[in-house]
């Protein structure tokens, strides 16, 4: 549950197997009036010869029809004399659902419970999917503890779990959590040391004296392909590959703005490797009152209302209280206004 196929699934049976009874009642051959000859149980023996006009069998649910069957009389309507016309047949033929060969489920699906019992009704009893990737979580910063009440000067760790939640609803697996001093050669040897598929560093991606990410990915080798967004809170977010394969993403030390940058870079990764689509970005009218300024973007907390979502007030970097009370992050781009539709990303 929860995995993304990774390759198509195809029926190795036709589903059903057989034509089967949808209904308890009686299997009828022909016009009425009927004969019962007698019983068929789903799950016992098959009924060996074929029904004769006139002839009938008490069926089950899901029991093989004999041949010649042509309707099921439910138990609550039937009529044995046949007078009553026009039935249903209440018979699901061989193969209505697949035949042996088709496509039951594309490759990309997420397995969910139905999914799993499509499966598990085609005789797909293993299945290839895509593995959930390992995420290490690296925290920076001399001031941060990892649990407790902070004393002057110091702050939670907040990233612990808000990154773990973020990454597991996005199909991944935290390996590991540490918090790190602000020294260069122990991020670079944190960086190095792990066979984790991404690696996540918060609160040193930005470009202040303790800030040092740059500097380690730029003598790792790294590739850097996402180095700062035009946007506010999270502007200081990076994406990059180290030589090997490996995914490195940082979010800035505000809790708020490091939230902002765990949505749009390090969730939407995580989607990509465990094989799925990032959700759509639903979009509706936002209505309160934000200031955006070009070039840059804003991205503020909102509660859905109906057709519309209103702004939570008083979002700023280091706080969560905003986004703690909201719904999803609505994406203000330049030009919007007042009650101008907007692109809302969820957080739950």
């Amino acid at each position: 549950m929860g995995r993304v196929l990774a390759t198509a699934v195809r029926a190795r049976t036709d589903l059903p197997g057989c034509d089967t009874a949808a209904m308890d009642g009686y299997a009828v051959a022909g016009a009425g009036p009927w004969q019962v000859v007698g019983r068929v149980l789903a799950g016992g023996p098959a009924w060996t010869s074929a029904l004769r006009t006139g002839q009938a069998v008490e069926i089950m649910t899901g029991a093989a029809v004999p041949a010649g069957g042509v309707a099921v009389l439910p138990y609550e309507t039937a009529d044995l004399t046949g007078a009553t016309g026009g039935t249903r047949p209440h018979i699901r033929r061989a193969g209505e659902d697949a035949r042996a060969g088709d496509e039951l489920v594309g490759a990309g699906r997420l397995i969910t419970p139905a999914v799993a019992g499509l499966l598990a009704q085609a005789g797909a009893d293993a299945v290839p999917v895509h593995r959930r990737p390992r995420v290490r979580l690296l925290v920076t910063g001399d001031e941060v503890v990892g649990a407790g009440v902070p004393a002057a000067g110091q702050v939670r760790d907040v990233f612990g779990p808000m990154v773990s939640a973020l990454v597991t609803a996005a199909g991944a697996v935290l390996a590991e959590r540490l918090l790190l001093r602000d020294d260069p050669g122990l991020l670079a040897e944190c960086l190095a040391a792990t066979d984790a598929d991404v690696v996540v560093v918060t609160g040193s991606s930005s470009a202040g004296a303790a800030d040092h990410l740059h500097r380690v990915l730029g003598e790792a080798g790294a590739d850097r392909l996402v180095d700062r967004v035009a946007c506010r809170p999270g502007g200081p977010q990076l994406l990059a590959t180290l030589p090997g394969g490996r995914w490195v993403t940082g979010l800035p030390g505000n809790p708020f703005a490091g939230l902002v940058g765990a949505v749009t870079v390090l969730q939407p990764l995580v989607y990509a490797l465990t094989g799925r689509t990032v959700p759509p970005a639903p979009r509706l009218p936002v209505r309160g009152e934000v200031l955006v300024t070009a070039p840059v973007t804003r991205l503020v907390p909102v509660r859905l209302a109906g057709d519309h979502a209103v702004v939570v007030p008083g979002s700023r970097p280091a706080s969560l209280a905003g986004a703690a009370g909201a719904d999803a992050l609505a994406v203000l781009e330049d030009g919007w206004t007042d009650g101008s539709a907007a692109d809302l990303l969820a957080l739950t």
